[in-house]
């Protein structure tokens, strides 16, 4: 059935706040399916989880081991081409697809217990597949699922019934330039806003998710574009201030206004992009790290009568430390994260290599999401191994391994209530992880 709308759309802010200027709507279709929520528990409400740091805080416990085949798959349905990942709310899970038959952005809503369809939202989206298409991650609250597609399309809608709340194209709205292989940020809702970097003429915008009025938006003097990298929130000094990698540097803006707290012009990449997002590391200090030799780098925060900066407290090699696609995990005071030669590896707080599988085939090109849960360590390789190590600076130790999807597994996986979400280029699976 068609969407309609019962009212104007709302969008960007010319100032700090603004109550007109209508958005740029998404015409498209909601369609409803003959699934129903589950009545299961966990919460896996966006790119990383629910502390957007890739660790699972459920007291599930997970099995050690597994049979030779892998996890029991509790189910599994074809997805487009793409390396999106799911969210998971409420007995729903939610991902933004490609539909190459229609050639258009699909927001599927699923139950977590089946894989049935709820409810899909797509609108028209003529692409070729370069890579695959999707590649973000919805972010979702009690009421709001926001979605950033492929072309930088903006979508807020209801999280139970999929109906239309606002929309944003980027592109026409703030002249935001998709970056190669489409977009990849993954948007972040916080305190009930959402929180998005266009680049263009906006660095970044925080959009009133009942509303859909953009409440401030941060200047772009620069002008630094968009990245695959998503937005860290965090605290420091007692203020709310929101972390990104830009195209020319890493910024930090203020939650409250979407003012200017610092940048830092010597961290860009090399190569074509940069993915990694950063990584919060305990007492102010921020992990950056990229592929295509950019290597990686620790910050520290610093605060001076009111002023916060920032200062490098060291650098290192890609070889070392540094990360093609996915972010690493900061757990315990220990770095961990995948390195270009596909070794896992484990790093201390002064940077110095605790470990390092040395396992050069184990995750293929590096290229897969990894997570913490339990106390252990779930990676997935390239080419759809799923590994279990302990989450442990003492060494590695791995416990089981089995191949469980097929190639390109590169999709951030989701944790919820001892199910795990992975996929790869064109399947998503449901595996039950939990302890016998």
């Amino acid at each position: 059935m068609p969407v309609t709308q019962e009212t104007p759309l709302l969008g960007p802010a010319t100032g700090r706040a603004t109550s007109s200027a209508p958005a740029v709507p998404l015409p498209g279709i909601l369609v409803p399916g003959e699934g129903s929520p589950a009545d299961l528990p966990g919460f896996w409400p966006g790119f990383r989880g629910p502390g957007r740091d890739a660790v699972s805080r459920e007291s599930v416990p997970l099995a050690r081991d597994w049979p030779e085949a892998g996890p029991p798959v509790l189910w599994s349905i074809p997805v487009g081409p793409g390396y999106a990942g799911p969210a998971v709310a409420r007995g729903r899970v939610y991902l933004l697809d490609y539909d190459t038959d229609k050639q258009a952005d699909a927001l599927r809503c699923l139950s977590l217990a089946d894989g049935a369809e709820i409810w899909r939202r797509w609108y028209s989206n003529p692409l070729r597949v370069q890579h695959g298409v999707s590649r973000t991650v919805p972010a979702v609250s009690d009421k709001h699922v926001v979605t950033l597609g492929p072309s930088c399309h903006v979508l807020c809608v209801d999280a139970d019934t999929g109906r239309d709340r606002w929309s944003i194209d980027l592109q026409a709205e703030y002249g935001a330039t998709v970056p190669e292989w489409y977009a990849g940020q993954c948007p972040l809702i916080d305190r009930g806003r959402a929180i998005i970097a266009p680049g263009g003429k906006a660095l970044m915008i925080a959009v009133d998710c009942d509303s859909g009025q953009v409440l401030w938006q941060t200047p772009n003097p620069r002008g630094w574009k968009m990245t695959h990298s998503s937005i860290l929130p965090m605290t420091f000094a007692g203020r709310r201030m929101y972390v990104y990698c830009a195209s020319g540097g890493v910024v930090a803006v203020d939650a409250d206004t979407g003012a200017m707290l610092w940048e830092l012009t010597g961290w860009k990449m090399s190569g074509p992009d940069l993915a990694p997002s950063p990584v919060e590391a305990g007492e102010g200090r921020i992990f950056l790290s990229g592929g295509y030799r950019a290597g990686s780098m620790m910050l520290q925060l610093t605060e001076t009568d009111g002023r916060i900066a920032p200062r490098v407290l060291y650098r290192l090699k890609e070889g070392v430390f540094g990360s093609t696609q996915q972010t690493p995990v900061f757990h315990g005071g220990y770095m961990y994260g995948v390195i270009p030669s596909g070794a896992l590896v484990c790093l201390a707080g002064d940077g110095r290599a605790r470990w390092t599988s040395r396992d050069q085939q184990l995750f293929g090109k590096g290229y897969g999401p990894y997570m913490i849960a339990d106390g252990l360590l779930i990676v997935m390789g390239h080419n759809g191994t799923l590994t279990l190590a302990q989450a442990s600076p003492d060494g590695y130790r791995q416990l089981a391994q089995a191949a469980v999807a097929g190639k390109e597994s590169w999709g951030p996986m989701a944790l919820a209530g001892g199910r795990l979400l992975v996929r790869d280029i064109k399947t998503l699976l449901c595996l039950d992880v939990r302890a016998k």
